[in-house]
């Protein structure tokens, strides 16, 4: 029995979607149950217990090895609270209702802002639906209500599941008529279906969050179904969003989500200095706060929400990462690659190749060589997926061959390299794919082959958007610049 469990839990975890060609994914199912940085600030270098949350969360937080949101080492979980000006900037914020807009890199702890803040707000009521995160895979929202289960241990009466398609909807239909959960995460397809039937209702919704919302917004199938998602809720609520990349020409639709902000000025007058006192510093007017590898920006406060651009885009690539390109004929990859696998120390490594059928056959090429490989792409099955996914994340296997099917979300702490087999289309996938290594702030090295013109152009679109210079891989790397110590 036990292993069927944790089978149905590894089978939650993957991916339902692949690249842009592929079907949006409409997936659910049923969950119940940090590295210290140069400082930015001083007015936020406190520890969690400044930020007035509820002992219970205090308690959850210990219990997880966290005590300080700049300070303290990286567990070997996917949940960070070492990136001080996501945490320190938005979480005084958001546990006092106001909107938010953020984006800041990959693996640095953007999660922690809406679990810590939705939790410290909610005061569950029987049978309803007080908050709603939506993002766009099965295996994000999979893992973002983990950590809401986690964080949430010392509050028994606060319920969380999550919903995705691939899962019977009678399953779903009888979870909300019997155990209706207070906080509800799942995909748009499968949430909105339960909506439409009245099956779920989110008339007393005070949260609404987007995680990775530049993705879930710059498609047009799947922004519609988030905007009628967001009309069945109320009008007064929070909204928050988050992303590693939210260009500035999605920002403006982000925007359009949110409310005036002037509906928290009464809230924020009457607390000004009680939480003065307890060291914040809350914008209730005009102004422009400037820290030193972040950019925040909080407009009129009857113009809109807050916004935190953490380092920008000049910034996102992780500091933590060391990034090389090797430039050779398509011919000369394999043999590249299977020298790189032999020289390189890794604990594991992700390959990114651009299609189902490369994976296939570069995984069957590395087996035959004697590499501990395995492939993840959508012309699995669902079973091999889920064995394959498990063999990898619980460290038997050290190379996973795949498809940006895993360019976004997946967390396993072990990944210390990634390989561009494949370069991506653009320097938001690139973005993303690299962040598979070197998360919160550790160690991880990237190296990305370049092959053709095309190539090229995109690596030179990397460099200039995140103002990173990328070299050629030099004959001799220091294993100490990508190995963790």
């Amino acid at each position: 029995m036990g292993d069927a469990r944790d089978n149905e839990a590894y089978e939650e975890e993957l991916l339902d979607y692949e690249e842009e060609d592929e079907k949006v994914l409409d997936s659910a199912s049923k969950v119940n149950g940090e590295v210290v940085k140069k400082g930015y600030v001083g007015i936020h270098s406190s520890g969690f217990r400044d930020f007035l949350l509820k002992p219970e969360l205090l308690r959850a937080i210990v219990d997880s090895g966290f005590e300080h949101p700049s300070e303290g080492k990286v567990p070997s979980v996917q949940f960070s609270f070492a990136s001080p000006p996501v945490q320190h900037e938005c979480i005084p914020q958001a546990i006092l209702g106001m909107d938010v807009i953020c984006q800041a890199k990959s693996g640095m702890g953007k999660t922690a802002v809406f679990v810590l803040s939705t939790l410290q707000q909610i005061e569950p009521s029987p049978g309803q639906v007080s908050a709603l995160v939506l993002c766009h895979t099965r295996e994000l929202a999979y893992q973002i209500c983990n950590e809401f289960v986690r964080f949430s241990t010392y509050l028994p009466d606060t319920k969380v599941s999550v919903f995705y398609g691939g899962v019977s909807v009678n399953i779903h239909k009888d979870l909300l008529k019997n155990e209706c959960p207070h906080i509800v995460v799942g995909t748009p397809g499968r949430v909105l279906g339960l909506a439409r039937e009245k099956h779920l209702s989110l008339k007393n919704v005070r949260h609404f969050i987007l995680d990775e919302c530049d993705k879930m917004l710059e498609s047009l199938d799947m922004r519609r179904d988030v905007q009628e998602i967001f009309k069945m809720t109320p009008h007064d609520k929070q909204v928050m969003m988050f992303s590693a990349t939210l260009s500035k020409e999605i920002r403006p639709v982000c925007k359009k989500f949110m409310q005036d902000s002037s509906k928290a000025l009464g809230s924020l007058l009457g607390f000004e200095e009680f939480v003065r006192s307890q060291g914040f510093i809350i914008t209730l007017f005009r102004a422009i706060l400037i820290f030193e590898d972040a950019n925040v920006v909080d407009e009129d406060l009857n113009l809109g929400p807050m916004e935190i651009y953490v380092d920008d885009e000049a910034k996102l690539t992780l500091h933590g990462l060391v990034q090389h390109y090797i430039k050779l004929n398509e011919t000369e990859k394999n043999r590249k690659l299977n020298d790189l696998l032999d020289a390189l120390d890794f604990n594991q490594v992700v390959i990114f190749v651009k299609s189902v059928s490369r994976a296939k056959e570069l995984n069957k090429l590395l087996v035959e060589c004697n590499f501990p490989s395995i492939c993840i792409h959508s012309g699995m099955t669902q079973e091999e997926r889920l064995t394959h996914y498990k063999s990898f994340k619980e460290g038997h296997k050290r190379i996973l061959v795949a498809t940006d099917l895993v360019g976004r979300g997946i967390d396993i702490e072990r990944v210390n390299i990634v390989i561009n087999y494949d370069m991506p289309d653009s320097a938001d996938t690139y973005l993303h794919r690299v962040g598979r290594a070197g998360r919160f702030g550790t160690k991880g090295l990237a190296i990305t082959f370049v092959a053709s013109a095309s190539d090229s152009e995109v690596l030179n679109q990397v460099q200039a958007r995140f103002e990173v210079d990328i070299k050629a891989l030099p004959e001799q790397i220091d294993t100490s610049t990508y190995m963790p110590s």
